[in-house]
């Protein structure tokens, strides 16, 4: 028999091991801190969709830049 510890990284392993119950949880805490860091779920717009009309209003974050982008510029 195969061991997650065989086909996995030590992190996602542990991810696995987990209960689905366990997830949520845990995916609740992530969100909470995504969000405490300024990230946003607003998604990005789609410029290829045929809906997309750049009148649109949208929310623009607060230092003028996308959510993930602001907080991976340390070079990590």
């Amino acid at each position: 028999m195969v061991e997650i510890d065989d086909i996995c990284e030590p992190e996602w392993a542990d991810w696995y091991r987990l209960t689905p119950l366990q997830r949520l949880y845990a995916s609740q805490e992530l969100r909470e801190t995504y969000l405490a860091m300024g990230g946003s779920l607003d998604p990005e717009p789609d410029t290829q969709s045929p809906f997309f009309h750049a009148d649109t209003p949208r929310a623009v974050p607060a230092d003028g830049r996308p959510g993930m982008r602001a907080v991976r510029r340390s070079g990590v």
